[in-house]
């Protein structure tokens, strides 16, 4: 990028309306969750009223960590968003290991992720290439973690990594062209879910004793039905995560103090009505035995709607759903990357990332060098495993910093308590306590079953514990940062920008 104005002297426009915020919210969540997740949901819980229950439940508490969020999102306005929030809650160490962890795991991975499924989705009409069984066999051994599988699926892979490379693109050439790009596949998604939804309930030839109807197994119980609800959450939180990547882009936001709470309050209702409905479509096409079975739901539920309309349409009924499912994914991703490159971006203007992902493009005002390594790192993160890996590894390290960042309004209701709020959570303390609770425990299972998995050989890799390895890897990083601040003490106005 060029260096003919000062980055100092560029700062970002604050562009971005309510509507427009809101469609990065659902944009950012509604990605391929909802497309996979029910069918083992289904198998684990054995039981229609539980699955709904349980994507209830996950909605509900999600919602609770994002009005936890919002009080404070209210309060603090800056680009970087949580990366900032932490720092006034815990101090500088600790924002910095949330905003390596969001670089190394979460926000990179989920970009990895919600792309590879786009790839996945798009080799069911380009059928991409394959290496050799033996090539794609290969496998490299992580101490104390477990496999990976770099060339598996290569294809795939390689087409993801361009998705990856295309977007990123869009967004260093403006925000407006990022956000733009945004509200259109955000509509298109929730119309091709409508659709979905308006053929499953017309058109499907289903029959309303599903919603009734356990498997023929029976249901768990006991500790159990504990262990299923557990698991099953699991997979419904990947589906509604992503609702805080908003708070990373406050400075390119029209008051901020008001629109970023107004648009995770709005996005998480219209999401959890989204997904209680198209679960409600999906239970009324299949029961909950044929549900388990599934390998793909939607497109299993579309190919049975569209061959009730017509037996020859079923082929038809596959292409619809892979193809809503690369609009939804793209859309996904496309928020993902417009708003992470600016926690990386705030973290370099603190001197605490690579002084030069602080600038910002002269020409299109966007952190261009930040969306730049955030591709590459992304791309690399594609190799390094499956989809279930990826997902699996960023949902636990990012849960450990929800029940932080919850906790954290505690701790700036006693620190700060004159400053202005334009929002307080509902319901305090009770909701974020609630949701401070129910993460610590959803960490400390989703630890122990994920070693047990591991020792008794029903996983390849802990997940878990890669991502805390990831993590842990940013400590020699905060160590240099923290010297080179040393070395040149003079200070960056974050209130500038």
């Amino acid at each position: 990028m060029s260096d003919s104005t000062p980055s100092q002297k560029v700062g970002f426009i604050p562009t971005l309306g309510l509507f427009t915020t809101v469609s990065i919210v659902v944009g950012a969540v509604i990605g391929s969750g909802i497309f996979k997740k029910s069918a083992p949901m289904a198998q684990q819980l054995g039981s229609p009223e539980l699955l709904i229950g349980v994507w209830v439940l996950a909605g509900i508490l999600t919602l609770f960590g994002a009005l936890t969020n919002a009080e404070v999102a209210g309060m603090i306005s800056a680009t970087g968003g949580q990366y900032i929030f932490f720092q006034e809650m815990y101090g500088k160490f600790s924002a910095y290991l949330y905003g390596w962890a969001m670089f190394s795991v979460v926000q990179s991975g989920s970009i990895a992720s919600i792309s590879y499924i786009f790839s996945a989705s798009a080799d069911t009409f380009l059928h991409l290439p394959h290496l050799s069984a033996a090539m794609e066999g290969l496998k490299f051994h992580i101490p104390f973690i477990g496999n990976i599988f770099p060339f598996a699926d290569i294809g795939v892979k390689a087409l993801t990594v361009a998705i990856i490379l295309l977007l990123s693109l869009i967004n260093y050439r403006g925000v407006a062209l990022g956000g733009m790009v945004q509200v259109i596949f955000t509509v298109l998604k929730v119309v091709a879910l409508a659709i979905i939804v308006v053929l499953a309930f017309t058109c499907g030839g289903g029959n309303a004793s599903n919603f009734v109807q356990v498997a023929a197994a029976g249901t768990p119980s006991g500790l159990g039905l504990v262990g299923a609800i557990m698991a099953a959450l699991t997979g419904a939180f990947w589906a509604y995560d992503g609702w805080n990547s908003i708070t990373y882009i406050a400075g390119e936001v029209k008051d901020p103090q008001r629109t970023i709470p107004r648009s995770l309050f709005i996005g998480m209702i219209v999401i959890i009505s989204v997904y209680i409905v198209v679960n409600l479509a999906y239970i009324y096409v299949m029961p909950i035995d044929q549900m388990a079975k599934s390998g793909f739901l939607a497109v299993d539920v579309a190919q049975i709607i569209f061959a009730h309309i017509n037996p020859s349409l079923a082929a038809i009924g596959a292409g619809f759903i892979a193809a809503a499912i690369m609009i939804s994914t793209f859309g996904t991703s496309n928020s993902t990357i417009l708003a992470s490159a600016r926690l990386y971006y705030a973290m370099s203007r603190e001197k605490m990332f690579f002084r030069s992902l602080g600038e910002i493009h002269p020409r299109f005002r966007t952190p261009g060098n930040a969306l730049l390594i955030q591709a590459i790192w992304s791309s690399v993160l594609v190799f390094s495993g499956t989809f279930d890996t990826l997902t699996d590894m960023l949902i636990f390290v990012s849960w450990v910093f929800y029940a932080m960042g919850a906790y954290g309004v505690f701790i700036l209701r006693k620190k700060m308590p004159d400053v202005h709020r334009p929002y307080k959570v509902w319901g305090y303390p009770y909701i974020p306590l609630l949701f401070v609770t129910f993460a610590s425990a959803f960490v400390i299972i989703t630890l122990y079953t994920d070693i047990h998995a591991y020792v008794s050989g029903q996983s390849e890799i802990i997940n878990s514990v890669f991502g805390m390895l990831l993590v842990a890897l940013g400590i020699p990083f905060y160590i240099y940062f923290e010297s080179k601040k040393k070395q040149s003490p003079e200070q960056n106005d974050m209130k500038t920008i």
